[in-house]
């Protein structure tokens, strides 16, 4: 691999260091290359050189005993692994967990816990394969206790127009492996306009778990915070995001009826189609303090 492209494989860093909370597990910092450069054939006859996103399988042992095996990127992983274990309800607290250690030349994650995770059997009997990017799973355990998440209200938990443009300006400008090969899907929290942490992954799932992942090793709370995602928001994305406590969710693509359902249950505020100046709202538009902009004159074309 070039230079060059050495670089660009490694350009994204880890996520920005904060303390983290007291009996915050072991972490390890893996890093792996992120793109790899391939020789292609274009519609003209030419070959030349692009860079493609470095799929690779990641299986995560808990106490020793196999549980997942996770295709991901690779760019955060001990992080992804957290937020997998803390958005499938396997675990209950960031302090449960005593290290988790990745390996990329075995292509493991062995999570240690401090006392183990209680009725894992029962907990993991029940798989959902989802239509996440790579085919997500979620446990059936972690999807029938949506019933216990609670949101904040809508009066102390809200999102001004402006705001929302704000944050999809910023992600109009991020950097991103996206932008260098396609084919992976970026998240992003966000506290007002700011944005507090941005990864990519190969399915959106992932991206969200790492997140998650993030908010739990320091603390971070979701309830006033928004979510972004490139990818489109289904029940799992939703249900993911709710169990992280944030009540604004907002995606470049648009929302499933499942997704949609679960979102005016829970009563989080879903934008949807969101680029440039545009969106939609398709759930909890009382989160929402609307700035409209002026409607364009129809122009009027006379022929002839």
């Amino acid at each position: 691999m070039s230079a060059n492209s050495e670089t660009a494989a490694r350009q994204q860093a880890p996520p920005p260091d904060r303390q983290t909370v007291p009996g915050a597990p072991r972490l390890t910092r893996a890093q792996c290359e992120l793109l790899r450069e391939i020789t292609i054939l274009d519609e003209y006859g030419d070959r030349r050189s692009i860079h493609i996103p470095a799929e690779r399988p990641l299986t995560v042992f808990v106490d020793k005993r196999e549980l997942v095996t996770l295709m991901t990127l690779g760019q955060s992983p001990e992080l992804l692994v957290l937020g997998y274990l803390r958005n499938q309800r396997l675990i209950d607290a960031v302090t449960d967990v005593e290290s988790i250690t990745v390996d990329w030349d075995v292509s493991a994650a062995a999570v240690r816990t401090h006392h183990g995770v209680h009725d894992m059997a029962a907990k993991t009997a029940h798989r959902v394969v989802t239509t996440g990017c790579g085919q997500g799973t979620v446990f059936g355990d972690a999807m029938t206790q949506l019933h216990t998440v609670t949101l904040p209200d809508a009066v102390s938990a809200r999102i001004r127009q402006g705001t929302l443009q704000r944050m999809l300006e910023t992600m109009r400008q991020q950097d991103s492996i996206h932008r260098k090969a396609g084919s992976v899907h970026g998240c992003a929290l966000f506290q007002g306009a700011q944005m507090l942490m941005f990864v990519e992954d190969v399915g959106r799932h992932n991206a969200i778990d790492t997140i998650a992942g993030w908010m739990a090793m320091h603390g971070v709370e979701g309830a006033d915070k928004a979510f972004y995602t490139t990818g489109r928001l289904t029940s799992e994305m939703v249900m993911k995001a709710a169990q992280m406590g944030v009540p604004i969710v907002v995606s470049r693509n648009g929302v499933t009826a499942m997704g949609h359902e679960l979102a005016s249950r829970l009563g989080m505020a879903l934008f949807g189609r969101a680029a440039n100046r545009h969106f939609l709202c398709y759930t909890g538009a009382e989160r929402f303090d609307s700035e409209p902009e002026p409607q364009r004159a129809a122009v009027r074309v006379v022929s002839g």
